[in-house]
């Protein structure tokens, strides 16, 4: 695929669509003026669609530097989903069939976005961002409208496992201030899903400026704060979704979380110790049986 991570699919086909051949272009013409008819077919569907062989459509595929049709599909549904405003989210939607029939396609779409999200996780790439959070003397999570609920989720839970963690709303001008006067050694990780902030944009851009660029938690390689990062880690999903789809980031998160965990050691035991005493004090938790944190310490 293209080296530049953030190379819409369309941009792509223009690029290169006089060095296809007349059935590549007819193929090509019809993914640019109909994409989010093409965005739901099969090879078998989109060659019968533009006249064509299946084989031309692999062949068209890889000409544009896919590895496979899954991958092409994944590119253009990221790119339709960008696109979409709510009212078009509102049409792709069955809003008025049983709701028994639209509990089980939700659920089976979530399904399927956790199985992708297995298929292509980078192991090595989270190893490398979760040693990154040990290391880093303060971090700040950043999100912006429905990312900052998985933004402030991750930065809650980095709070059970070290201190130094502060959780900023890219909307709030003052983030900007946070980020301009962190000290040295900090990490900023953003959490961004489509369709994406400008905000968070110039958040990326911002610390991209001031230092190494932040760690990102994305919902598509074809994210415009990826330029920005200096690392990336992606947490796809196969289904358009009608607001959102938090599965995969939530779940990618979860697994960081305790990734994390393992790697703190006794200092983990002291921070959570220091917690639940004040949360004892401070009768901050329901408890059937409260009992003193420190008298198992």
């Amino acid at each position: 695929m293209e080296k530049s991570p953030f190379l819409p699919l369309m941009l792509r086909i223009e690029r290169r669509r006089d060095r296809l051949t007349p059935k590549g272009r007819v193929l090509a013409d019809f993914i640019r003026t109909q994409p989010r008819k093409a965005v739901f077919m099969t090879t078998r569907e989109l060659a019968g669609a533009c006249g064509v062989s299946e084989a031309t459509v692999v062949r068209f595929v890889a000409r544009l530097g896919f590895a496979g049709y899954g991958d092409f599909i994944q590119a253009l549904r990221d790119q339709v989903d960008t696109d979409l405003t709510l009212l078009d989210r509102v049409d792709l939607t069955d809003l008025k069939g049983p709701g028994a029939e639209r509990f089980g396609r939700i659920v089976r779409e979530e399904i399927d976005n956790l199985q992708r999200l297995c298929e292509t996780a980078d192991l090595e790439a989270i190893a490398r961002a979760v040693d990154a959070l040990h290391a880093a003397e303060t971090v700040f999570v950043v999100g912006s409208r429905i990312s900052y609920t998985l933004a402030y989720y991750l930065g809650w839970s980095l709070t059970k496992l070290r201190g130094g963690v502060q959780i900023l709303k890219g909307s709030d001008r003052t983030c900007v201030d946070w980020l301009t006067i962190a000290p040295a050694r900090s990490l900023v990780v953003v959490v961004a899903v489509s369709r994406y902030p400008t905000e968070l944009i110039r958040i990326g851009k911002l610390v991209r400026r001031l230092g190494p660029g932040p760690i990102l938690l994305i919902d598509s390689a074809m994210c415009p704060l990826a330029q920005f990062a200096e690392q990336t880690l992606v947490a796809p999903s196969r289904h358009i979704p009608f607001i959102g789809s938090p599965g995969p980031l939530a779940c990618l998160i979860n697994y960081m979380v305790q990734e994390l965990a393992g790697r703190c050691g006794e200092a983990l035991r002291r921070h959570q110790s220091r917690l639940e005493r004040a949360y004892w004090e401070n009768d901050i938790l329901f408890n059937f049986h409260p009992v003193d944190p420190a008298a198992g310490v």
